[in-house]
């Protein structure tokens, strides 16, 4: 049973398995590269992943490997890997009474066309070019990548997450729902440097001091942030910074939250120099976000996890089914790999 051209595109876009060697070198048909379960895959099919991948080369003004290096035997090999996978997913598609419509490809390439390249054909034309595409082998990439969605759809239709499951993954990580107590402050950060480049805290030091009487005497502190601080990030908002508990220098930390609202420090020595203080609100308390209002999130992610292991085990039993129904013709088996499975997810 012969099957029709694909193109490389189909494998690198959509399906994105690592190649296993699940069968052995030895007599398959003339012209034949390999043959999958009874289903042969022709060389005219290799030929023409090939003569793809050297145009994308071309497209890109690199050098393809010449016939007859390692280099050039390792491409055809993965090639004929990735042919070998789309077979095996193409059969189990037909167990899983999957199928994909021409419908199904309009539909895909209309919302591909629209989301990233703005409804322009002639972008998405351009980008073709650009990567040595021709327009059968995009169908062809587009084709395979609904049917690898609709079997990642049938594989876990019955995947689910429950509350009680939130829940518990809530408990284990509620950590990731705390938010530290914080308050917004502003800033001005005197570090005047020595001959090597450290900070000269005796300078600094008087540095601060001059600031702050300038603020003492009703100077606009965003003004002086702008044209003083170090802290060139918040300088440029005016000095203005969210401290949140904990996650500053200790001096720095205390002077955030113990002054208040309004309330000007001295200059507080740390590590970076000299900092004058302000805090502009009352400090927001610390919190945990309940968990109503994260449920659905967590739900989310959960459910993407779950349905990645299903996927992951049904990609890895597929391998599993296929062992001894794959046969190569001599130099196109693929090289043994660990026993490693990326899957595709939606």
């Amino acid at each position: 049973m012969k099957r029709s051209l694909v193109s490389l595109a189909v494998f690198a876009a959509a399906l994105g398995l690592v190649a296993t060697g699940c069968g052995g070198s030895g007599d398959v048909p003339s012209g034949t590269v390999a043959v999958v379960d009874g289903t042969e895959i022709a060389s005219s099919e290799l030929d023409a992943l090939v003569a793809q991948a050297k145009a994308g080369y071309a497209a890109r003004k690199q050098d393809f490997p010449k016939v007859g290096t390692p280099e050039y035997q390792g491409i055809q090999q993965q090639y004929v890997a990735f042919l070998v996978q789309k077979e095996q997913f193409e059969q189990a598609a037909e167990e899983l009474g999957v199928e994909v419509t021409d419908a199904d490809v309009a539909k895909t390439r209309e919302q591909l066309v629209q989301d990233r390249f703005a409804g322009d054909e002639k972008k998405l034309s351009d980008a073709l070019e650009e990567q040595g595409l021709t327009e059968e082998a995009f169908e062809e990439t587009l084709r395979v990548s609904v049917l690898s969605d609709k079997i990642f759809k049938a594989v876990t239709k019955d995947v689910k997450v429950t509350d009680a499951e939130a829940l518990q993954s809530y408990t284990e990580n509620k950590t990731t729902y705390e938010t530290t107590e914080s308050r917004q402050v502003r800033h001005i950060l005197l570090a005047e440097k020595d001959s090597n480049g450290q900070v000269d805290f005796a300078k600094s030091k008087a540095e601060a001091d001059r600031v702050y009487a300038e603020l003492q005497d009703g100077a606009d502190f965003a003004a002086l942030a702008k044209q003083n601080s170090a802290d060139e990030a918040s300088a440029a908002d005016g000095g203005k910074y969210l401290a949140n508990r904990g996650q500053s220098v200790a001096a720095f930390d205390k002077a955030a939250f113990d002054l208040e609202t309004n309330e000007i420090s001295r200059p507080v020595k740390t590590e970076f120099g000299y900092h004058l203080i302000q805090p502009l609100a009352d400090a927001t308390p610390a919190k945990v976000t309940p968990f109503e209002e994260v449920k659905e999130s967590i739900k989310a992610d959960l459910l993407q996890q779950k349905r990645s292991e299903v996927l992951t085990k049904w990609v890895e039993d597929l391998q599993k089914d296929y062992e001894g129904k794959v046969s190569y013709a001599t130099g196109f088996a693929p090289p043994e790999l660990p026993d490693t499975t990326q899957t595709v997810t939606e």
